[in-house]
């Protein structure tokens, strides 16, 4: 299930939702909150689950000790634990949308988002991802968990400022941490093995783009959320976090061996709990952007004794 990485996802929705709210309205709509949380937890570990179900034959050659290739749990319990937690995700994300408690002129996009999200999840795992559209695949996935968090009605935006009921500053948040996540798993293709250092170069002018996108914000503020400290704060900030992903990635780089590689995979990974803090410090606040960085906790705490790659 790679329980480290969940809180991740839960980082995505809490900086999404956040990010489309008025920080003092939560008290009064925190269930919903609570449901795409749940939703997106859900859907992630179905995603892990899944994920080793369709890879089974690589992992018997690759990675023979882990939980399906060594026959510690069977294929069948997998696959139907995978899907089960995939429906009621989507049922979870649905329920969110029609909350009594929430008033919001769309209430269908919670589950439409949810039900996209899904079928990514199952279209990566089953077909994409051994192929060249398998980073792009999860990277398709992140940008929709994203917005999956920002699907409940929030602050209102210029009819003419929104597409898909979205407005331009999500779809900016939610692109950098797509394309951050596809040079991520790109990066990733040959972590079990020696990787091929144009692989590992380009996929970290990726992960770099995405960031420098996310940074963009300042530019795209959202109209009801703008930044609470200057431009060269944020894009501060930004630099701050991704100046520890580039000494790995140069490491890795330069020594193209598995755990250079996953090394810099899983530091990534978490670092996406630092990139969603980044964005809510800068538009919600300190306090909720330390909270959503707390998830780092029980992430690190899990990851002691379960793997993240």
């Amino acid at each position: 299930m790679r329980l480290p990485n969940v809180f991740t996802a839960m980082a995505d929705i809490a900086m999404g939702f956040l990010f489309v709210h008025d920080v003092n309205t939560v008290s009064t709509i925190w269930p919903v909150l609570v449901l795409l949380v749940a939703a997106s937890s859900l859907i992630y570990t179905a995603g892990m689950v899944l994920n080793d179900v369709y890879d089974l034959e690589v992992d018997r050659e690759e990675r023979p000790f882990r939980p399906l290739p060594s026959g510690q749990i069977s294929l069948s319990f997998a696959l139907r634990l995978g899907y089960l937690f995939l429906m009621c995700g989507v049922l979870l994300g649905a329920a969110a949308g029609w909350l009594e408690e929430v008033n919001q002129a769309s209430p269908w996009r919670s589950g439409i988002v949810a039900v996209v999200l899904a079928l990514a999840v199952i279209a990566y795992d089953a077909w994409l991802k051994n192929t060249s559209l398998g980073p792009v695949g999860m990277g398709l996935c992140r940008l929709l968990n994203v917005l999956l968090g920002m699907s409940a009605s929030g602050i209102a935006v210029p009819s003419d400022d929104i597409f898909l009921s979205y407005h331009a500053s999500s779809w900016l948040i939610a692109g950098g941490m797509g394309l951050y996540i596809t040079g991520v798993t790109w990066f990733s293709r040959s972590e079990a093995v020696q990787s091929s250092r144009p692989q590992l170069i380009l996929a970290t002018l990726v992960i770099a783009a995405g960031v420098v996108l996310l940074a963009l914000l300042p530019l795209w503020p959202h109209p009801g959320k703008p930044l609470l400290g200057s431009d060269n704060l944020a894009y501060l900030l930004f630099a701050v976090l991704a100046l520890p992903m580039v000494r790995r990635a140069l490491v890795a780089i330069s020594d193209p061996q598995p755990a250079n590689v996953q090394a810099m995979i899983k530091h990534c990974i978490l670092s996406l709990i630092m990139l969603n803090a980044a964005i809510t410090m800068l538009t919600t606040g300190p306090i909720s952007g330390l909270l959503i960085a707390a998830l780092l906790i029980p992430s690190l705490l899990l990851g002691r004794w379960v793997y993240s790659t």
